[in-house]
């Protein structure tokens, strides 16, 4: 018979492919290889799906010199639109077909931390406001998924500050944590169920989140009833019976892991892990990678290779997505829009008129397909008047 596509895992029984795997392959599943892709299983047609940087465009397998990528306005600025509309048509139109053009089924984000303060990389969050937050996430991840590309929310909670990020523990009452902080993530789970959740590097109130039953376990499978995987932040992970044994499923990347084979093997035969219970994150873990399989076959039957395709109907999109993205308070005396025949002449000043600031860095940073320059913009359309 001829092999197997990797999207027919699609139609694969989950419970039949966990009773099969043998040890070594189920502890493989708990964790990444290289940076980007979870593993395969080829003895049992598993496939491995690759994920991508969000949130403020597809980024692709390069932190530097990427394959040219869309870069939409910030999470921030899709916050301000207050039009969860605007951000479900964003992310089914245009977000989704990025992560095809990448070769990605996961897309790593909508991030929804609280912004506490402007020296975190809040420009990767929507707002203060947990419910707005919350409404636009559901809006974002409701419309990649349609187009069966899976979300990973994050940074699931309360990573607010990036001094000492693996660190730090953010001491949080029980009724700011429901009403503030798990607020956005809640409203994203009842509205649009995340297919994964991404968990923060902080600890809450003294115990890391990547090992933390209280978060994992009681709030968001038994609470929350949710059926997403849960993977780590990149170098997330702490411990090796602890994280297992709390809910978490994926560690990331797979490069210098904790979920090595020596460590884990280890830890079965001295039972601070159970063999179930190790085979109870792999199935996780390929439930991921069936809805993948499911949600848009062509990324995993197609050959990996990243590209790049501007249509102008995205441009259009995009400028659109902009211009809502800016709250006017006041325009006395319709100041605005500006109109060539109520100037005599225009400064630009500053010194990024010129330059492409497009993006904060971190997980938001990536290679721009295209760029307008407040400059070149503000040129353009003055010159179009004149003609």
């Amino acid at each position: 018979s001829p092999m197997p596509s990797p999207s027919d895992f699609a139609n694969a029984n989950i419970d039949d492919v966990v009773r099969g795997l043998t040890q070594d392959e189920a502890i493989s599943l708990l964790s990444g290889v290289g940076f980007w892709h979870t593993a395969s299983v080829p003895r049992l047609h598993v496939p491995a799906i690759k994920v991508s940087d969000g949130p403020n465009g597809v980024r692709g397998n390069k932190f530097f010199d990427g394959t040219p990528a869309k870069a939409i306005p910030s999470a921030t600025a899709l916050g301000s639109t207050f039009d969860p509309d605007l951000i479900r048509s964003v992310a089914s139109k245009l977000l989704a077909n990025e992560a095809k053009l990448r070769a990605a089924s996961i897309v790593l984000g909508p991030t929804v931390n609280i912004q506490r303060s402007h020296i975190i990389q809040s420009f990767e969050s929507f707002s203060e406001d947990p419910y707005l937050s919350g409404t636009i996430a559901a809006a974002y991840v409701g419309g990649l998924q349609s187009e069966g590309v899976g979300a990973c929310i994050k940074h699931f909670v309360g990573n607010d500050q990036e001094d000492d990020r693996q660190g730090v523990s953010s001491e949080v009452s029980p009724r700011a944590l429901r009403e503030i902080y798990l607020m956005p993530f809640m409203l994203a789970e009842k509205s649009a169920q995340p297919w994964a959740y991404m968990t923060a590097y902080n600890k809450i109130n003294g115990l890391h989140v990547s090992e933390n039953p209280f978060i994992l376990d009681q709030v968001l499978r038994k609470e929350w009833k949710s059926q997403a995987t849960v993977m780590s932040d990149w170098f997330g992970v702490y411990s090796v019976a602890d994280s297992v044994n709390a809910g978490l499923d994926l560690e990331m990347p797979g490069v210098n892991k904790w979920r090595s084979p020596y460590h884990m093997s280890w830890s079965v035969h001295s039972r601070k892990i159970t063999l179930e219970t190790i085979k109870a994150r792999a199935r996780k873990v390929l439930e991921l990678v069936q809805k993948s399989a499911k949600g848009a076959p062509e990324i995993l039957d197609g050959d990996g290779e990243e590209r790049t395709d501007d249509k102008e109907e995205d441009k259009v999109l995009m400028r659109s997505l902009a211009a809502q993205s800016v709250v006017l308070l006041k325009n006395e005396g319709k100041v605005l829009p500006l109109s060539r025949d109520s100037l005599k002449s225009v400064a630009i000043i500053g010194g990024n008129a010129k330059a492409d600031i497009i993006s904060g860095g971190g997980s938001a940073s990536l290679n721009p397909s295209f760029v307008v320059t407040p400059f070149d913009g503000i040129t353009k359309a003055l010159s179009e008047q004149t003609e």
